[in-house]
């Protein structure tokens, strides 16, 4: 027994040392299957339990349904062999029960646990079977791999009531085990990716999907809000932030939201994306549920207090996908907490004093495989350079993109190419200082458009350029 005791605790060791890398957790909605090994310690001072052998060997099965991240139930059975230590018979004892578990802490890695719960035992003697009801308390953790597997480890006193013709018909048992938890379903990670991808213009998640095409396949979906050709996209960050797991909209963040509602207001052919983020505590499901939730309460105060109407509005969550600090601090947990709105407007930029951060999509295009400058688009990089010779604090990001045509790292080359290609040409023609620029190619991993077609090929196969500004306090 001590040898199994031993291999338990170094099992034990060696998850807690995996913990950094589990990702978590808990989620409403969920099934588990938790097969489990461990040990049974019988009550040596109840008759006839102390004519057993203390320590034995159970394994059994657990099957749950998480009713809240918090609350759940399992029904659970298991089986050891009862060994009497006077004339080393062995029988049979089942034991099942139906619990219920209190999750604290459900949407971290670590996840502890509270458990109570009641049922039965039966030990099968020879010519004639045993029941007896039984009650059990105890306490647990699981340590979570990733969203779906967790390492699992449980204690539990189990009180024994005993055949009535016993005198003494009350033992007090333990039971300690290890085993693995398989999570199936509830706030799976599709569903929040396909809850996020959902949201139509109007900024409401579509209840039911449109007619199937049959002829329809299955492709990428493109990245929300990009700007139409000649267009310019504002991005505004809010400087405001959420408490921890909240999606509850604070005082001074709706302070910033009334500068977006009033800008949207003086220019109604606008419209907007907002853009709801997280720190990285949690699993991944749940921070893309909670950053979409975020998105969605900032969307619903710009259309119900400043009557933004909802088809100029839509939400979208990224969960902890684009941190802009380091999660390791809590400082740049709280600033990853947070809300952009995306907006996209049909006016000339020279028309008004620059906002924190502004994204000129140039109408800019290339052949395939290439990363030639067509002299036709000179123009549009023309209007780059003239806004940054108008602004001389500003610096900027010069980003290439290409479809999906070729393998991953033959885009990404070409991409960096065509970017750095913009970036000399607006030193080389423009006199901008190279100092002020850089060049980053995103292959074809941000679409704008369907890869399926020629036509949205060639709108990947495109420039932007992420401007820093200065604003006038």
């Amino acid at each position: 027994m001590k040898k199994i005791t031993g291999f338990i605790c170094i099992m034990v060791l060696a998850v807690m040392a995996l913990a950094a890398t589990a990702h978590a957790g808990e989620r409403a909605g969920a099934f588990s299957i938790s097969p489990f090994v461990g040990g049974y310690i019988f009550d040596d001072s109840k008759v006839p339990q102390r004519a057993f052998r203390e320590n034995r060997i159970t394994g059994g099965l657990r099957l749950g349904y998480d009713w809240t991240d918090n609350f759940a139930t399992e029904l659970v059975g298991s089986y050891l062999r009862v060994e009497n230590q006077a004339t080393d018979d062995e029988h049979g004892m089942y034991s099942y029960h139906l619990d219920l578990i209190w999750n604290f802490m459900p949407r971290t890695a670590f996840v502890p646990y509270l458990a109570l719960g009641g049922g039965g035992t039966t030990v099968r003697y020879h010519g004639s079977n045993s029941h007896d009801g039984t009650a059990n308390g105890g306490a647990g953790f699981k340590l979570f791999f990733n969203d779906d597997i967790a390492f699992r480890g449980d204690a539990r006193r189990i009180i024994d009531f005993q055949s009535e013709r016993v005198r003494e018909n009350i033992a007090r048992n333990w039971e300690y085990s290890i085993g693995l938890t398989f999570v199936m379903g509830g706030r799976s990670m599709k569903k929040a990716l396909a809850k996020a991808a959902a949201a139509e213009p109007g900024g409401t998640v579509a209840q039911t999907p449109p007619p199937a095409q049959p002829e329809a396949q299955p492709q990428p979906a493109p990245v929300a809000a990009e700007p139409t050709p000649g267009h310019y996209k504002y991005c505004v960050t809010l400087q405001g932030e959420f408490d921890i797991d909240k999606a509850i909209v604070r005082q001074e963040l709706r302070d910033q939201i009334a500068q977006v509602g009033n800008f949207m207001k003086k220019y109604p052919t606008t419209t907007a994306v907002i853009e709801g983020h997280t720190d990285n505590v949690g699993s991944y499901n749940h921070n893309m549920d909670l950053s979409q939730r975020r998105a969605q309460a900032v969307v619903d105060v710009l259309a119900e207090q400043y009557g933004i109407e909802r088809t100029r509005l839509s939400a979208k969550g990224y969960g902890f996908t684009r941190p802009i600090a380091d999660n390791a601090t809590d400082a740049g947990k709280q600033k990853n907490r947070r809300i952009e709105a995306i907006i996209d407007c049909a006016f000339d930029v020279q028309q008004i004093t620059p906002p924190e951060r502004l994204c000129m999509a140039l109408v800019v295009d290339f052949d395939p495989g290439k990363a030639d400058i067509k002299p036709q688009y000179r123009d549009e990089i023309a209007k780059v350079a003239d806004y940054m010779k108008r602004y001389t604090t500003t610096t900027a990001v010069i980003e290439g993109h290409t479809d999906n045509t070729g393998n991953a790292a033959q885009n990404m080359k070409l991409s960096q190419q065509r970017a750095q290609n913009v970036v000399d040409y607006l030193v080389k023609n423009f006199g901008i200082e190279r100092s002020r620029l850089s060049a980053k190619g995103f292959g074809a991993s941000r679409p704008i458009a369907y890869n399926n077609t020629a036509e949205g090929r060639q709108q990947n196969r495109r420039i932007n350029a992420i401007i820093d500004c200065v604003v006038n306090k």
